[in-house]
């Protein structure tokens, strides 16, 4: 198992972390047999909430992988929590900078080293009303076209009840259920050694968030879910 092999500053990060998110939620932790022991995997996941880094990092330390997030660059420049995370073998992303494809790269030698890549498509948390996946950005698409590996689809759905985007507000409870499931890995063998063409690059991000979406309206029991959000046509939310 992965966590077998951790250093000491990820072996901290465990005692600091899951012990507080054992307490807090009530799990409902599921598709772990979609989770491969070992091998490079790209894990795909909705973004609710800025509490769900938290669940999905202990739901893929629960699954035997050790997660390795792309985080925006500032919380790196934290001080000490920005040495830590850069211990524990987490990537920074400089947005709309030339160092951004810095992060790709990391990503791609991490993925090829075996690594769990923990992406969250959107970009930041989900601006959709009601919390529903909106458009996805490309690089998941493009990690995926570099490296050739799977892209395993995550849901969450109960961490915006530890913090709601829409209100700010925190609520630090005992046993707030949350749920994450793994999928089956997403279906992307028709762009298969295809050139990374914006129109390849956005078919390949639509059939991820689509496949998170429908995922997510089964936790969340409601069959007829929305189309995918997009942020610039507020209004028609175009399904991509």
């Amino acid at each position: 198992m992965a966590r077998r092999r951790l250093g000491f500053w990820q072996r901290f990060a465990v005692y600091l972390v899951k012990p507080a998110m054992t307490v807090l939620t009530r799990r409902d932790w599921r598709g772990f047999e979609h989770i491969p022991a070992e091998g490079g995997i790209i894990l795909a996941v909705n973004h609710v909430s800025h509490a769900d880094p938290f669940t999905t990092a202990h739901y893929v330390y629960d699954s035997g992988r050790w997660p390795q997030f792309l985080g925006k660059e500032s919380v790196f420049r934290i001080p000490l929590a920005g040495k830590i995370l850069h211990w524990c073998r987490q990537i920074p992303v400089h947005r709309g900078t030339a160092d951004a494809v810095k992060a790709l790269d990391a990503a791609v030698e991490a993925v090829r080293e075996g690594g769990c890549v923990v992406i969250y498509p959107e970009g930041t948390t989900t601006k959709e009303p009601d919390l529903w996946p909106m458009r996805g950005k490309t690089g998941t698409a493009r990690l995926a076209l570099l490296t050739g590996a799977p892209v395993i689809p995550v849901v969450t759905w109960g961490p915006e009840r530890i913090f709601d985007p829409r209100t700010k507000k925190v609520r630090l409870i005992p046993k707030i259920p949350v749920s994450v499931w793994a999928g089956e890995p997403v279906d992307l063998s028709r762009w298969q050694g295809a050139e990374p063409t914006a129109a390849v690059l956005n078919e390949m991000t639509e059939a991820v968030m689509l496949r998170l979406r429908d995922m997510l309206a089964e936790i969340r029991h409601e069959p007829s879910p929305p189309p995918i959000w997009a942020p610039s046509t507020r209004a028609e939310g175009a399904e991509r």
